[in-house]
């Protein structure tokens, strides 16, 4: 008869059961022996958790000093500067342009003035910033043609079905097709610092606000002869709601056309309702002077972007990048809100420790 036996199982205090042989035997059976199988775990420190653990514990004096210290950390960060153009009060520059639709002619425009009660130091980003406007709708989403916006002639003549109802119009194929192009943003945002009464302009670079893979991978032009752009787009119209042809975006030719910074950066969609998008950049000339110097300024606005019919809001936002990156309006109300909940929370739990903290709450046992 043949016995099997583990050391390792025996070790454990676990000896292997085996049937038909009391205490733990098992009998084989032509002639070979086999391990029994079992499914206790290893005796390990990973598999029997007894890893060494550390756990926290919470007493008023770490409670306390954390909740101060998130409380005036936070508050700080969430100040930030963001105009609302869009109109609805009645008091508003701009309430003028509220019933505005996409080809009002001429234009309305509207100034909004400012002051900026601190210099921003290094690089402004401007930003536009769009609230109620779900460019992460399904059918949304999928309303463009990648293959036109790549480049590809046989695409532009013949846009992909997914851009219906923004496919064709008068029977002509649009370029750049798609609901996500027919809505581009085209606000005019200009910025002027008021210095002794008189107007400066400030400089705003349109280069530079797009991914660099956008610019260089996903859109391109279409190909032909010559670099004449109204020539390659020859036999296509602009979309619906535009006020000009897709090659007449802008003068440069390095920024016209598909690879036009605006409409790339307007065609990464946004995944939540309330987003924004990079404006422009305006650049720091040297160091001795701040990029905005504290003082009063105005914003230019043509109001050309209806966002009334759908309850929605416009902003134009100037932020600055630092470690902790480029400050957001969302981000801003969520950390005075914690901050002020944890600072509060933070005092009534000082005034209750420091009221009942000393008593003696444990009693007594009789013998």
């Amino acid at each position: 008869m043949a016995v099997n036996y583990s050391a390792k199982e025996e070790a454990d205090g676990h000896p292997s059961g085996g049937v038909g042989v009391p205490g733990g035997g098992a009998v084989s059976g032509g002639g070979g022996g086999g391990a029994v199988k079992t499914r206790k775990p290893d005796n390990t420190a990973f598999k029997q958790q007894r890893l060494p653990a550390w756990q926290p514990i919470l007493t008023a004096g770490t409670v306390l000093p954390a909740f101060f210290i998130i409380g005036l950390i936070f508050i700080p960060i969430g100040i930030g500067i963001f105009i609302d153009y869009t109109g609805t009060e009645p008091s508003s520059p701009c309430n003028k342009c509220l019933n505005v639709s996409w080809d009002s002619t001429p234009p309305c425009t509207c100034i909004i003035n400012f002051t900026l009660e601190h210099s921003f130091e290094s690089n402004v980003f401007m930003y536009y910033g769009l609230s109620n406007f779900y460019q992460n709708h399904r059918r949304y989403v999928k309303s463009r043609d990648d293959s036109q916006l790549n480049g590809d002639n046989s695409s532009l003549l013949n846009p992909s079905k997914e851009c219906e109802p923004y496919r064709t119009n008068e029977d002509k194929p649009i370029a750049p097709c798609g609901a996500i192009a027919n809505s581009m943003f085209n606000d005019t945002l200009e910025l002027y610092r008021i210095d002794n009464g008189t107007e400066i302009s400030i400089t705003l670079t349109k280069k530079g606000i797009a991914w660099w893979t956008d610019k260089n991978v996903k859109f391109r032009n279409p190909t032909g002869e010559g670099n004449n752009l109204a020539a390659l787009f020859q036999g296509t119209t602009k979309p619906v709601n535009w006020r000009k042809a897709v090659y007449m975006l802008d003068e440069e030719p390095d920024n016209n056309g598909f690879i036009n910074e605006d409409f790339i950066v307007w065609m990464r969609t946004a995944a939540l309702p309330t987003f924004r998008k990079l404006y422009r950049l305006i650049e720091r000339k040297n160091n001795l002077q701040p990029t905005l110097q504290a003082g009063k300024y105005f914003l230019n606005i043509t109001y050309n972007y209806p966002v009334h019919s759908f309850d929605g809001r416009k902003r134009m936002i100037l932020s600055t990048i630092s470690w902790m990156g480029g400050k957001n309006p969302f981000l801003g109300i969520a950390y005075i809100t914690v901050g002020s909940i944890c600072f509060f929370l933070g005092v009534v739990l000082l005034i209750i420790h420091h009221k009942y903290g000393n008593r003696n709450t444990s009693a007594d046992i009789p013998n």
